[in-house]
């Protein structure tokens, strides 16, 4: 479809795991999110090591409880502000 780098050739998927609180903001922002994702906002295919593979996309998402912003993870106060 639109966005894929070379249409009609094959690529890899790939498992993603992303955290968000449960409480008022966690959710808002999880709808948020899953209207990103319908629109096909939330990842790309690159190239990588010779195949095209899915990454996520420009929004970013925790992959980690913990860790914080520099490890894509929380604590990070302004991330729920942010996204």
């Amino acid at each position: 479809k639109v966005g894929h780098p070379h249409p009609g050739q094959p690529y890899k998927g790939g498992y993603f795991l992303a955290f968000l609180p449960d409480n008022k903001e966690g959710r808002k922002t999880a709808v948020l999110l899953k209207k990103a994702f319908e629109q096909g906002l939330t990842f790309q295919i690159k190239p990588c090591n010779g195949e095209e593979r899915v990454t996520w996309g420009l929004i970013p998402h925790k992959t980690c409880w913990d860790g914080g912003k520099a490890r894509n993870g929380y604590p990070d106060a302004q991330y729920l502000h942010e996204v």
